[in-house]
């Protein structure tokens, strides 16, 4: 296929390279010139990298860039070509006009293609005399590396374009999900989720930013915690973006921005790209992942009592045994012992207020740290320090244990650390689903692809379990009357119906946007 590529910066050479390597023709333009002879020097380099790696031989590579043709004008005439891929700077005007000129530069029968990550598609081709032939693109930087495409479908595009484009994505290696034309299609939409609700612990100090970074990556297994990634992408990206989606989506609760983002981002606190931002940066600087805990003095030998009934209780005394603490049996806790409570959704204070325990001894468990590495500890105002430290101690006891356990001491919310942001990860995917933007496999494919999350968001739910993860949000939504939490109807349905969250379902013919 013969490809033409407009744009030559970061996103341009890289679906250019990922194009030749492909087998394709790639006609590489851009409306400076000096931009297309950098992206082939580019191109050239990364090809000869993977000569030196074994990646590919000599031989491949040298045919790969006798495919890389460079054109000087983007809209220069080509009988030839079969699909134009657009990869200019954001803005709707310049890509409305660059298409405006493609389309009478080429043939009717190319399929052209737009790789924005946040406009519209159907805005993009409204300039078009034939908006059908439009589609969208989104890839990954770095191309080569981020197999994952999303192919968009906009309003008008035909109804052909979009599986052969996912095909065409899917012939050289790399995966493609199919979705709607909306606010950050499929994954800047679900990434929002680990993001918006990591500003709002942070907003009510239920962590700092290291804390909530730990958190996230040893109990829900994530690769970077989301301050982290927001340091790695740049903050001032993120703002838009979750800005962008918010207004988007007429202001919904769930993608709700933060307060705390516009001062950060006016003040330069952008990352490692200035340095500074959530975390300092430079070559001396030890990453997020490498900071320094305090070290844990308490007595790990202070009694315990577990309150409660339950699975989440159970599951918590035999996680203590298994670790040599001491365990007292019964209903009261002796004058000494401390008391813990597992919190699915509430908090420690309304176990106090509930059931007339000693405030100052009892403390709030998350059930999701216990077979982790990280046990999370919830402390009210009321909690006595002595009480604090010892139960840390009693929580990293690690008898058995493979590795040393890390506690993280949190402040009191409905639901603790890791069981807002799951809540919120599988709410905006489950949310994604029930507007027929994407499929569930599609959801799931794409959001590991492309976020590294450890499994699919709408198949980590049905690993808590439909029932669990319901009982969560709705207890969070009423513990905290924040709409962000009210549980969708995707989720409720699928609980009330014993499907798992991953179920298509059954629905009406042609229900989709």
């Amino acid at each position: 296929m013969r490809i033409r590529i407009a744009g030559a910066g970061v996103m341009g050479r890289g679906i250019a390279q990922w194009a030749v390597t492909a087998g394709h023709t790639v006609e590489l333009c851009d409306a400076r010139s000096e931009a297309v002879t950098e992206a082939v020097r580019f191109v050239g380099s990364m090809l000869d990298r993977a000569t030196q790696k074994g990646q590919m031989t000599a031989e491949a590579a040298s045919s790969s860039m006798e495919r890389l043709i460079p054109l000087v004008d983007p809209a220069a005439p080509g009988e030839e070509v079969e699909l134009v891929i657009e990869a200019v700077r954001e803005d709707l005007a310049t890509k409305a006009e660059l298409f405006r000129q493609l389309e009478e530069a080429l043939p009717a029968r190319t399929v052209f293609a737009t790789n924005t990550s946040s406009l519209p598609v159907t805005q993009i081709a409204a300039g078009l005399s034939d908006p059908s032939r439009l589609a969208g693109l989104h890839f990954f930087n770095p191309v080569p590396l981020m197999k994952i495409v999303e192919v968009v479908s906009g309003v008008l595009t035909r109804p052909d374009i979009p599986p052969a484009l996912a095909e065409l994505v899917r012939e050289t290696g790399h995966s493609a999900v199919v979705v709607a034309d909306t606010p950050g299609f499929l994954i800047n939409h679900a990434g929002r989720a680990l993001v918006t609700e990591a500003f709002a612990l942070l907003e009510e100090t239920v962590s700092d930013t290291a804390g909530i970074d730990r958190i996230a990556r040893d109990v829900l297994g994530l690769r970077m915690g989301p301050f982290e990634l927001m340091d790695l992408t740049g903050l001032d990206v993120t703002a838009a973006v979750i800005d962008s989606i918010w207004s988007g989506f007429r202001y919904s609760d769930r993608l709700r921005p933060s307060f705390l983002t516009p001062n950060r981002v006016a003040a330069g606190l952008h990352g490692r790209k200035t340095g500074r931002g959530f975390y300092d940066h430079g070559p001396d600087v030890p990453a997020p992942a490498a900071l320094a805990e305090q070290p844990v003095h308490g007595d790990a030998a202070r009694p315990v009592l577990v309150h409660g009934e339950g699975s989440n209780a159970d599951a918590l005394r035999q996680a203590l045994n298994d670790s040599g603490a001491v365990l007292e049996t019964g209903s009261e806790p002796s004058p000494g012992a401390v008391v813990l409570v597992p919190t699915w959704g509430t908090t420690v204070a309304s176990a106090v207020a509930a059931n007339g325990l000693p405030p100052k001894r009892v403390l709030g468990v998350d059930p999701l740290s216990l077979p982790t590495r990280r046990r999370v500890l919830a402390i009210t105002p009321a909690s006595d320090p002595a009480v604090v430290r010892d139960a840390q101690a009693v929580l990293a006891l690690a008898e058995g244990a493979a590795e040393p356990r890390r506690v993280s001491v949190v402040r009191d919310t409905a639901g603790s650390v890791a069981q807002r942001l799951l809540a919120s990860i599988v709410g905006v995917a489950a949310s994604i689903a029930e507007r027929s933007i994407a499929a569930p496999d599609a959801i799931d494919m794409a959001v590991t692809a492309g976020l590294g999350y450890p499994v699919g968001p709408l198949e980590w739910g049905d690993r808590v379990g439909t029932q669990r993860l319901l009982s969560l949000q709705e207890r969070l939504y009423r513990g905290t009357g924040d709409p962000r939490y009210r549980p969708t109807r995707w989720v409720t349905e699928r609980a009330q119906l014993g499907l798992p969250l991953t179920e298509p379902g059954t629905v009406p013919p042609h229900v989709g946007i």
